[in-house]
């Protein structure tokens, strides 16, 4: 046996070791879904899990109590494997975090095991929020990032995918205020905030037509009035527009916001905005740290032969990607069994605790952690990443 077969087999024995806590730390989170921000026990499940394989754990990084950074060992070269685990609201866990939270768990206790004879340093990160709050972008603004090498992580998904088409997205409400009036007795009284929000949405549903390749705008009402017979005085819509890339994303927004300024000067209302979230930027992967993870991905079994018939790319939006322009970073598609639902569906949700899903965080784990002792190898890539 080489010294780098000894290496990965050393990591995944610690791994399979793990598993049944991995998987238990899986369905646990999953039992208890927590939105953006508020993911106290999924982050204190998650971080306790680290500390015990003797990792450094520090809590309420950059300003967030759900964020967390844990490390371990003191190697010149820094590879990050990043656990979220925010629920949706409504639905939990139908994006697969709990998936995405112990593989990272699981990778890090992996790589513990061989992190010195590596020469390299583990940072697992506890990262809130990546549904709609940014947990990511706030994390690297303040620096969490700062002196790492690479980072990675998997996303559960229907298929094994290396990577999706990942769009640069802005979050944001939309507040119309009018004027209250009875609507039967008086309605000529009223300024109607709920017919410029109509209004704006039938705007952008006809400025489709001229969205560019994959641009997309979606949005909900969240507050459309108190009664039938009253006239709405406000009216508030949370809205999201995405694009290839943060210079498309600047085109589009504005000619959105247009749509809802019509709707308000149609009606005699007034539009206000509300960002909720840093603007969430395109992603560059890192081929390198990829080309890695496929070869060590496919020796586990898995099969990317959808990328190879060059399959249109699903797509998606995530914080991750902020961190892909500033570090070398990768964030495959780790594929479940999902009864043919897919993310963000009750059904995906429920999909997320059956075998495949468990059997999932192991090979995402294992994967991950090979694809860091490659990457930690003397060589052209090892050489590049340190050199930044």
């Amino acid at each position: 046996m080489t010294e780098l077969s000894a290496l990965k087999c050393a990591a995944r024995e610690a791994i399979d070791g793990d598993l049944p806590g991995l998987v238990e730390l899986s369905h646990t989170i999953h039992e208890h879904p927590e939105t953006a921000f508020e993911e106290a026990r999924a982050c204190e499940w998650t971080a306790a899990m680290l500390s015990d394989g003797g990792y450094a754990v520090t809590r309420g990084i950059a300003g967030m109590p759900t964020a967390f950074r844990a490390d371990v060992g003191s190697g010149p070269m820094v590879l990050a494997v990043c656990a979220e685990y925010d629920a949706l609201p409504g639905i939990g866990h139908a994006c697969g975090h709990n998936i995405i939270a112990a593989s990272a768990v699981g990778a890090g206790l992996g790589l513990a095991r061989v992190a010195d004879e590596l020469g390299i340093t583990v940072r697992v990160l506890g990262t809130p929020a990546e549904e709609g709050g940014g947990g990511k972008v706030t994390m690297l603004d303040e620096g969490v990032f700062d002196g790492v090498h690479a980072a990675m992580m998997i996303h559960p998904w229907p298929a094994d995918r290396l990577e999706a088409t990942c769009l640069a997205v802005s979050h944001f409400d939309v507040t119309f205020t009018g004027k209250g009036a009875h609507a039967s007795a008086a309605p000529w009284e009223g300024v109607n905030a709920g017919d410029a929000m109509v209004i704006s949405q039938v705007a952008i549903s006809l400025l489709r037509q001229q969205f560019r390749p994959d641009d997309q705008v979606h949005g909900i009402v969240t507050d459309g009035g108190r009664a039938a017979n009253i006239i709405p005085d406000s009216v508030t819509g949370r809205f999201m527009c995405r694009s290839t890339s943060l210079a498309g994303l600047q085109v589009l927004e504005p000619r959105v916001r247009a749509c809802f300024g019509a709707g308000a000067l149609a009606t005699g209302s007034s539009v206000s905005y509300a960002t909720l979230a840093p603007i969430y930027s395109h992603m560059e992967s890192d081929q390198g740290l990829l080309d890695l993870y496929r070869a060590n991905a496919e020796a586990l079994g898995r099969s990317f032969s959808l990328d190879d018939e060059h399959a249109p790319r699903p797509t998606l939006s995530t914080d991750m990607a902020n961190v892909s322009l500033a570090v070398p970073t990768i964030h495959p598609l780790l594929g479940i069994d999902a009864a043919g639902s897919v993310n963000h569906q009750p059904e995906f949700a429920a999909a997320c605790i059956t075998p495949s899903a468990d059997a999932a965080v192991r090979d995402g784990a294992v994967a991950m952690a090979w694809t860091a002792i490659d990457a930690a190898q003397p060589g052209p890539l090892r050489e590049r990443l340190l050199a930044g």
